[in-house]
């Protein structure tokens, strides 16, 4: 097992100009990471292959995997000529992944932002198809390279855990998994110890957060917090600072025997780098602990 963070974690120092990528490798290894997971906001690798050459590099010097590439998608295209090009457009990314040396990807099937009725069962059957389909073109493509790809529970329309079983079921491809978020079950209000204890036999990369939670009714006020599909209040945390059992699910975990990669992610108020340090350092102690 071992512990490291995404890039999106560091997503204010990245985005404000403190820290480039490169900076982020270092920044890492420096506090403990053992494996970075690439999520290009903040910076950008597809259009840039010097720079992602340089992040491999980077990487092998600073002695740090890098362990996945995670990215949003969208399969649920109105016409063939759309879908087509999303396709054309995955494939690069894919490509990209290969060209750093990577074996492991993430990527959305459907648009992150949704209308409400797009968060139904009706919308999700609707769109299966399409789903399917296109998940099926990029996991066959990226087979060439060794390469897994997964879906994430994540973006409200393919998040519950039987929702991911179901996508996972119709793809029918080996090297087709999920990367299991233990948090993000909480958007769609799912209990995240089912959550995880329901789709760990799937998950191939393991993402660890934290949440604070207020009911619908409980308008905590000022703050970032966002609504889950049912309307209650999320904020993100600094991983053993929320409310999720992390206790409980790292028990689950270690006694399903996963011992692969986990990636800590950080999305809450407090300055991210520090708050980083510490969601590593909290988790790796109460991965002992368990």
């Amino acid at each position: 097992m071992k512990i490291g963070l995404s890039t999106y974690s560091l997503l204010g120092a990245l985005k404000s100009g403190e820290m480039t990528v490169l900076d982020a490798i270092t920044w890492i290894a420096e506090n403990g990471g053992e494996h970075m997971e690439i999520v290009p906001y903040g910076f950008t690798l597809v259009d840039n292959p010097e720079l992602a050459d340089a992040v491999r590099e980077k990487a092998k010097e600073a002695g740090i995997e890098l362990s996945n590439y995670s990215m949003p998608a969208n399969f649920v295209q109105p016409d063939e000529a759309s879908f087509e090009a999303e396709m054309a457009r995955m494939k690069e990314h894919v490509d990209l992944v290969h060209r750093l040396g990577m074996k492991h990807m993430r990527h959305d099937v459907t648009a992150f932002t949704i209308e409400k009725e797009q968060m139904t069962i009706a919308w999700f059957e609707e769109s299966l198809p399409l789903i399917v389909k296109g998940s099926r073109i990029i996991a066959d493509y990226a087979a060439q390279y060794g390469i897994t790809t997964t879906i994430e529970n994540h973006g409200f329309s393919v998040q519950a855990s039987d929702r991911v079983q179901r996508v996972l079921q119709a793809v029918d491809r080996p090297n087709f998994k999920t990367t299991l978020d233990v948090g993000n079950f909480m958007c769609v209000d799912e209990n995240p110890v089912i959550g995880v204890m329901k789709n760990l036999p799937y998950a191939s990369l393991v993402h660890f957060k934290d949440f604070y939670f207020r009911s619908f009714d409980e308008n905590p006020g000022g703050g970032d917090w966002f609504r889950t599909s049912n309307g209650n209040y999320l904020r993100g945390a600094i991983v053993g600072h929320g409310e999720i059992p992390l206790r409980r699910i790292i028990k689950l975990i270690k006694g399903y025997g996963y011992d692969g990669n986990i990636t800590v992610e950080f999305e809450g108020m407090e300055e991210c780098k520090s708050a980083s340090r510490i969601a590593m350092d909290n988790l790796r102690a109460l991965w002992q602990e368990a």
